[in-house]
């Protein structure tokens, strides 16, 4: 008996929504962008958060990172940060010959941004790849840094500052279209490079390529172009797997020792791990979570008034039908229900429009950006629990205040 009331009920309710559908529309309006704010942006971010996750495990999850200054600078940098030497190939040297538990170092540094540098074969060029200075460990610290074609450059190329270059996949397909590079001489700004290696494609990562660069040794690039010597990063490995707070450790005390750092005093350089950039990038995603929320947050308070003040529009122009229901025998809790089963009904609807709007966003996202997008099945759920919630709190005052009329009262009303 109860079941077929509440049917009757929810009946009465879409009924009367149906009637009214420019004002049930424009009601759930807000509701609609605050659920669609929150699956499009969620989607963004959890595509992201999957992408970042993927490249991390893929590059193995036991580097140390080692630069001069930390990942992300917050407001303007001390007087000791200003002051921080550089690090240097030789503390790269210091750290594989001292620190016992380290099973090897690779160091990169890039040319100055301030100073592209041209990269061309016959008539084939590009201004838009990195110039990247590497030593010979690159393959074994970094193992997704390995030959497709060749080879990578060798510790006595390193030593002697040999001329000779690894392509990325992308620059190699620009300068030698339907070519084998190998051996074949290309021109890195004025100097003259041989080919020895092309890398295995790696893809983009938040919309940059990770393929479109030369790699040369180190000592070659210090030698012949301007570097940005403030980012020379020194990145190791442990030797045993498990060991990475006391590698750690260890290379802190080599660089200390080196750098002169008293006792007491905190490092003077920056040391991350892979969990380390995995809590910087949770703050930055939290960020972007916060925005969402205020921006879904706001949507949803003005839906959910709009939602009460139309159900209070409402309950006053169905005043003489409570009346009616009421006197052949409605109960004020069926009043209260088809009311509030109205404002739900009424939220929920606007909630469902916005998770397929917000799906059709993330697959044009995905589609015509670079970056990915995936919609994730608890975003979907969130999204309408919250937007029925909504009804049901701003459903109950109207809700209440109809099913506490006087029937008498409600059939004199014109």
């Amino acid at each position: 008996m109860r079941t077929q009331i509440f049917r009757e009920v929810a009946r009465m309710a879409v009924d009367s929504l149906r009637a009214h559908k420019l004002r049930s529309f424009l009601t759930m309006l807000g509701i609609v962008i605050g659920v669609m704010t929150v699956i499009g942006m969620v989607s963004v971010i959890q595509g992201l958060n999957s992408s970042f996750m993927s490249e991390l495990q893929a590059a193995g999850s036991d580097m140390i990172h080692i630069q001069k200054y930390e990942a992300v600078q917050m407001g303007q940098m001390s007087e000791e940060e200003r002051t921080r030497k550089d690090l240097t190939l030789e503390d790269a040297s210091a750290i594989e010959r001292e620190a016992p538990l380290v099973k090897a170092v690779a160091v990169s540094a890039f040319v100055s941004v301030f100073t592209p540098v041209e990269i061309k074969h016959l008539s084939h060029k590009s201004d838009t790849a990195m110039v990247i200075g590497m030593n010979d460990k690159w393959p074994v610290v970094m193992s997704l840094y390995l030959p497709r074609l060749g080879r990578f450059v060798t510790e006595s190329e390193v030593a002697r500052s040999a001329r000779v270059c690894v392509l990325g996949s992308e620059l190699a397909d620009a300068l030698f279209p339907n070519l084998n590079p190998l051996g074949k001489e290309i021109r890195v700004g004025p100097e003259a490079f041989t080919v020895v290696g092309v890398l295995t494609k790696r893809g983009q990562m938040f919309g940059q390529s990770r393929d479109n660069f030369a790699g040369i040794p180190i000592t070659t690039l210090m030698k012949h172009f301007s570097y940005e010597k403030d980012r020379l990063e020194i990145i190791a490995v442990p030797r045993t797997a498990g060991t990475i707070d006391e590698t750690i450790q260890e290379i802190r005390n080599v660089l200390r020792q080196r750098r002169k750092v008293p006792f007491g005093k905190p490092d003077d350089f920056a040391v991350m791990t892979q969990d380390t950039l995995v809590d910087l990038y949770n703050q930055l995603t939290g960020a972007a979570y916060l925005v969402m929320i205020v921006i879904s947050s706001i949507g949803l308070l003005v839906g959910g008034i709009g939602v009460m003040n139309i159900m209070l529009v409402s309950v006053k122009e169905r005043t003489r039908e409570i009346g009616i229901r009421k006197a052949i025998g409605a109960r004020s809790g069926d009043i209260l229900k088809q009311f509030l089963i109205e404002a739900m009904f009424l939220t929920g609807s606007g909630g469902l429009i916005g998770v397929f709007i917000g799906f059709g966003i993330a697959l044009l996202v995905r589609a015509a950006t670079p970056l990915p997008a995936a919609v994730s099945p608890w975003s979907v759920i969130l999204g309408l629990a919250v937007s029925m919630s909504i009804g049901l709190f701003f459903g109950i005052f109207p809700a209440q205040k109809a099913a506490r009329m006087d029937p008498i009262e409600s059939l004199r009303y014109e």
